[in-house]
């Protein structure tokens, strides 16, 4: 993340000044900072904070190096510092800290004061503006200001207590400050929450010192006695102190290094952008509207309901259906450890993969009631293999019609699901083996399979199965089918297309027959046109054969209540507009 995180302090003689910063470089550090190849004078330590490893390096120069160093930086000069360190952070000559994310290779620099004379500018008006008018109720909290020259800034003001500072406490806050207001306002809570950590430390640290200092020597009776005396008068070396002395830690700037280090780390990585090419699809949609479906089922959701549930119908969980296995099913997991790899390569990989097992005649059958929105049913002892087929199948289809039952003890209506699992012993109805709206494929043992197959190729895996596909509606294959089916088996087919670029050509594919539908739908619901438009329509879309037909009124099931509801509401009839006028 580009941004600076800084220690700022309110001095009564000096007014703001910006007393410890940390920065993000992502190309050479700068003179004072660099990685020095002076031996003998650096010291490494490994640190390892919240999963994130930085190697970080503590450097001092010789006074000669520190005076030119300290004489070309862009701070405020010695003389308009506090003599007891009030006003400063590092001693004089000090470099700073040095944080190297490994992962990343990205430096965090933390210094006093900016080397670049353009950030020092920019986080000393921020220094200002956080201690003095841009103030919250009470003078102590979060704060957001900015604009588009200078950069935005998140502050949080706080007190420290001092026993020798006016009112027993010094003013300070912690900005961090970026050019991105969206993306500074987006981490607001995670700023808040992490840097009042920090504050929170710090005082409890200084509040110790304090009580202790109290209970030594109290001041408030020893001012009560000095009341007539000047204010001026009062002050001695020890009023201005620092920090590390208000809180009795001499590694405090190094810890404070370590935690913005994280800050700007933690942060940046909380936060990602992704690049949106047009409005969501169909299926996004459809899927946004079924977890916002499964929310408000948990939110609702009663214990009593689970009684009243007939224990004959199976749970639906994300969209699916959970099964009821079979108690041959149920011993599967007992099996020993060649059966269950073994098990595992029994799977359908991809479509191409499934139409050389079933072959190219059975293939377009299954594939045609699939599209067709016919219900589909497998019968099989192997859970992972039903559902590697479902899982392959239901990709020629849009999200919104697609509803699975993996594995049931029991034949379940076509109305609940058009994908069925079933186990062997499962009677099915007579009528639906017979009808033309179903497609049965059962997974025999094959009677010609070696004993032994082979256990890493994945069609020798499949060779002991022998698939079976009936319906009471066969598909001849002089018959023409719908379109996408044809373009569908063209790409399976073309064997100079990967698998991946077969899968991109499906999502096309489906993208291209659901603006159709959308059209459709318009036009016939929406518009409610006479038959003889809608035939012209189907021409022109290039879908009037009869199962194009039938196929874009099955996908018409699936479009989203979100594209339906925004159709409904913006789209006006042409008789509702003329019955307002």
């Amino acid at each position: 993340m580009n941004a600076i995180v800084a220690l700022c302090h309110f001095c009564e003689l000096h007014g703001p000044r910006t007393l410890f910063c940390t920065e993000v470089l992502h190309s050479p550090l700068p003179q004072g900072a660099s990685s020095g190849d002076i031996s003998g004078q650096n010291e490494q330590a490994e640190e390892e904070e919240g999963g994130i490893q930085m190697s970080s390096r503590i450097r001092s120069h010789s006074p000669a190096e520190g005076a030119s160093a300290d004489s070309s930086s862009p701070g405020p000069k010695k003389s308009d510092m506090c003599e007891a360190s009030g006003c400063r952070s590092l001693a004089g000559g000090h470099p700073g800290y040095v944080s190297h994310d490994k992962e990343t290779s990205i430096k965090y620099v933390s210094h006093q004061h900016p080397n670049h004379p353009q950030l020092f500018s920019i986080v000393r008006q921020a220094c200002v503006r956080s201690l003095s008018c841009e103030v919250c109720p009470g003078r102590e909290g979060p704060i957001f200001f900015g604009d588009e020259q200078h950069g935005f800034v998140f502050s949080h003001t706080f007190f420290i207590k001092d026993s020798l500072a006016r009112g027993f406490q010094r003013w300070y806050s912690i900005i961090t400050i970026m050019m991105d207001r969206i993306y500074l306002i987006n981490s607001w809570p995670f700023l808040l929450g992490k840097i009042r950590g920090i504050i929170d430390e710090l005082q409890g640290k200084a509040l110790k010192v304090f009580e202790a200092e109290q209970y030594g020597c109290p001041q408030r009776a020893q001012r009560m006695n000095t009341a007539f005396t000047p204010f001026l008068h009062q002050r001695n070396g020890n009023a201005a102190r620092s920090l590390t002395s208000l809180t009795n830690d001499e590694n405090l700037w190094a810890c404070l290094h370590t935690s913005f280090a994280w800050l700007l780390k933690a942060c940046g990585s909380r936060l990602t952008e992704k690049l949106l090419e047009g409005a969501p699809t169909e299926d996004t949609l459809v899927q946004m509207e079924k977890l916002a479906d499964l929310k408000e089922e948990s939110e609702g959701w009663d214990g009593s309901e689970e009684e009243e549930k007939p224990s004959s119908q199976p749970d639906l969980v994300e969209g699916q259906e959970l099964s009821k296995c079979s108690p041959e099913t149920s011993l599967m997991p007992d099996c020993n450890s060649w059966n269950v790899a073994h098990r595992r390569l029994s799977v359908f990989r991809s479509l191409r993969h499934m139409r050389q097992v079933l072959g190219a005649s059975a293939f377009r059958m299954l594939a045609w009631h699939v599209l067709m929105g016919n219900q589909v049913i497998w019968k099989a002892r192997d859970m992972d293999l039903v559902q590697s087929a479902f899982d392959v199948l239901r990709t020629m289809l849009p999200v919104g019609c697609v509803r699975i039952i993996p594995y049931s003890d029991q034949y379940e209506e076509a109305y609940r699901c058009n994908f069925l699992g079933l186990s062997p012993h499962v009677q099915i109805p007579s009528h639906i083996l017979s009808s033309e709206f179903a497609v049965l494929v059962e997974v025999r043992t094959a009677t010609r399979s070696s004993l032994y197959p082979t256990l890493f190729d994945d069609e020798q895996s499949l060779n002991k199965y022998e698939f079976v596909v009936t319906s009471g509606s066969p598909v001849a294959a002089d018959r023409v089918g719908p379109t996408i089916l044809n373009k569908i088996e063209a790409a399976l087919t073309n064997q100079n297309l990967s698998v991946d670029v077969v899968d991109q050509c499906l999502v096309c594919l489906k993208e291209e027959w659901m603006n159709k539908v959308k059209v459709l739908f318009k036009f016939t619901k929406v518009d409610s046109r006479p038959k003889e438009d809608t035939q012209k329509l189907l021409s022109i879309l290039g879908a009037a054969e009869e199962d194009n037909v039938k196929l874009l009124k099955f996908w018409m099931t699936g479009l989203s209540k979100t594209y339906k509801s925004h159709l409904m509401s913006t789209v006006r009839s042409p008789t509702s507009s003329e019955s307002r006028n």
